[in-house]
């Protein structure tokens, strides 16, 4: 019999992060880049711009619609129609609250600028709006902007906290910055006829124009996932389930190009294995300046030296 206090490498399956190649392309500090989205939000992926510039120029032919299917704060979305890297978009979100500030910021931009303005976010101001949901569009919208800029790391989740010191002792304050939310949200009305928004299962959606004719069309797909046993989306999203397996399914099953991202989990990169897909591993830092790996997943080998510089 083997000694069963020796370790049998060969019988057991590297971990994910082991066997995925790193991209040569950097993450970068969000600093760096230029900030699309008035909102931030949990899980944003501002620091991933350069692989989503990199692999939206590759196309011999600009995009005729980038699908962003979870798209929170929106920045691949964006990114992609200021910078010309689309032609157009179609935002997709399930949750009430982020939805209703894209209709607000797409439909009502100059009300919602003004509200923005003329607040001033006091700790009592905060809670109260917390605490009684305005009716009107606008100021549903206005809410959700002003409790993700005051709660810590923007999450809207229930029972998210709002920010204690913040940044230089400025408390809920910290993050409120109007000048340049106005400016974001400014940028986001001149776009406005080339952004679609829906309030809905971006699941279905992206199942829905996968079965007919998605030629020209690209997606980028970054679901507020709970895969591997983490339970981390469950404490920053409203909605946070997903059928990875059918997600998965739908991509394979269309020939809609893609990038696709998810943590380092060997249940994902099962599926990326499973379905014939790539993946590159990408070092960020979190909000605790911890180095995380993350995968990300395309087609095609879009993310190796053979076909981008470092």
């Amino acid at each position: 019999m083997p000694d069963l206090a020796e370790p049998i490498p060969l019988l057991l399956p590297a971990p994910a992060l082991e066997r995925i190649a790193e991209s040569p392309i950097p993450a970068v500090n969000v600093a760096s880049v230029p900030q699309r989205s008035p909102l931030r939000y949990p899980g944003g992926k501002t620091w991933l711009i350069p692989h989503i510039r990199a692999w939206l120029q590759g196309f011999e032919r600009v995009p005729g619609l980038l699908i962003e299917p979870f798209a929170g704060g929106g920045s691949a979305a964006l990114t992609a129609v200021m910078e010309g890297l689309a032609e157009r978009v179609l935002m997709v979100e399930l949750d009430r609250d982020v939805a209703a500030f894209w209709h607000a910021a797409l439909r009502h931009g100059a009300e919602l600028r003004e509200r923005v303005a003329a607040f001033e976010p006091t700790r009592e101001a905060v809670q109260a709006l917390a605490a009684d949901p305005p009716a009107d569009a606008v100021g549903l919208g206005f809410r959700t902007l002003v409790l993700n800029r005051t709660r810590r790391g923007g999450v809207l989740a229930p029972g998210a906290s709002l920010s204690r010191s913040g940044e230089n002792g400025k408390g809920v304050a910290s993050r409120w910055y109007p000048e340049t939310i106005c400016e974001r949200l400014e940028q986001i009305e001149a776009h406005a006829d080339r952004i679609a928004f829906a309030e809905g299962d971006g699941l279905q959606l992206l199942e829905t124009i996968a079965a007919g004719d998605p030629a020209s069309t690209a997606a980028f797909i970054d679901p507020p996932y709970t895969a591997g046993g983490k339970r981390a989306g469950r404490r920053l999203y409203a909605h946070n389930e997903l059928d990875h397996g059918r997600l998965f399914q739908i991509l394979q099953a269309s020939s809609i190009d893609f990038v696709l991202t998810y943590d380092a989990a060997d249940e994902i990169y099962a599926l990326v294995r499973e379905h014939g897909f790539h993946a590159v591993k990408v070092y960020m830092k979190n909000g605790h300046h911890n180095r995380i790996a993350e995968q990300i997943i395309t087609r095609k080998p879009v993310f190796d030296s053979r076909n981008c510089a470092a």
